[in-house]
């Protein structure tokens, strides 16, 4: 089975949204086809999909606000752990971030999730201390 990594089609939306069910993502209230739809619109090159002979078994979404880059739900598929996936999605993130010259990137990544800390620290990232995040929604 070959692997590609590609950005997600317009149209797949429900495939990324079973994906990350699949993957045991926390539920956000953005998990849906709109939230998708708004992401591919304003930039179709954000949420990369790993494309495993055409089923979808892993994304994650490289966001940019003109300034910063941002890492969002880097998800892969149980059948299709611990054989580099991951870290093969977060490289694409980090290059496509990095042609758009974000300044800094950062990933929001959820506290109680051993396996996914790990692969953070894990990473070479460094763990941000002291400070807070706020949301709105």
């Amino acid at each position: 089975m070959t692997i590609t990594l590609r950005s997600c089609a317009p149209g797949e939306a429900v495939a990324v949204l079973a994906s990350w069910r699949a993957a045991g993502a926390e539920p956000t209230h953005t998990d849906d086809v709109d939230s998708i739809t708004r992401l591919l619109a304003f930039d179709p090159d954000a949420l990369i999909v790993a494309d495993a002979d055409g089923d979808i078994v892993g994304s994650v979404i490289a966001a940019w606000d003109g300034w910063r880059g941002a890492i969002y739900r880097l998800t892969v598929e149980p059948a299709h752990r611990r054989v580099g996936l991951g870290r093969r999605l977060l490289d694409e993130a980090e290059r496509r971030l990095d042609l758009k010259r974000a300044a800094r990137l950062a990933a929001i990544v959820v506290e109680d999730d051993a396996r996914a800390v790990g692969f953070w620290r894990a990473s070479g990232w460094e763990q941000q201390t002291r400070r807070l995040r706020f949301v709105n929604g």
